[in-house]
C-alpha cells in the first residue's frame, strides 16, 4: 500500500512542481539559496550546499551567478579571513519575492478556476499532512 501511495503522490506532485517552476526565471536551487538567506541570514557556501542539497562546486557556481546578478554579495568574515559569507542584497530580496509571487499567482488562479469549493476544502485539509512529510527534508 505505501508503495502505491508513494508512486501516486510522486506522479501527482511532479508535474505540479514542474509547472510551478515554469513561472520562475531562476532555478529551484537558486531560489532555495535566496529563500534560505532571507529566512536565516548570511551563510557560507558549505552551509548553503548542505541546505540546498547540492555539491560545494555547484553551490559555488550558483553563488557566483547570483552575485553576478547582484542578488547576493560575498563578505569576508571580520575575524577569520579564510571564511566568506554569502549575504542577500535588497535586489535579491526583491527578486525572491517576484519569483515566489509568480508561482503563487499561477497556483492561486489554478485553484480558483479548476477546483470546486469541496475540492478546495479537501486540498486545505491535506496541507498539514504534506507539510509533515516535507518538514525533515525541507530546503526552503
Amino acid at each position: 500500500m505505501p508503495d502505491q501511495i508513494t508512486r501516486a503522490l510522486f506522479e501527482t506532485l511532479h508535474p505540479l512542481l514542474r509547472r510551478l517552476t515554469l513561472e520562475r526565471t531562476l532555478s529551484p536551487g537558486k531560489v532555495g539559496v535566496l529563500r534560505h538567506l532571507a529566512e536565516h541570514g548570511r551563510a557560507t557556501t558549505s552551509e548553503l550546499a548542505t541546505v540546498v542539497h547540492i555539491s560545494p562546486q555547484a553551490i559555488s557556481l550558483a553563488a557566483r551567478e547570483l552575485e553576478r546578478l547582484r542578488l547576493v554579495v560575498r563578505v569576508p568574515d571580520a575575524e577569520d579571513r579564510r571564511r566568506t559569507w554569502i549575504e542577500l542584497t535588497d535586489v535579491g530580496r526583491q527578486k525572491l519575492a517576484q519569483e515566489l509571487a509568480a508561482a503563487q499567482g499561477w497556483l492561486d488562479q489554478a485553484i480558483a478556476e479548476r477546483l470546486t469549493p469541496d475540492e478546495r476544502t479537501a486540498l486545505k485539509a491535506v496541507i498539514p499532512i504534506l507539510r509533515k512529510l516535507g518538514s525533515e527534508a525541507s530546503v526552503d
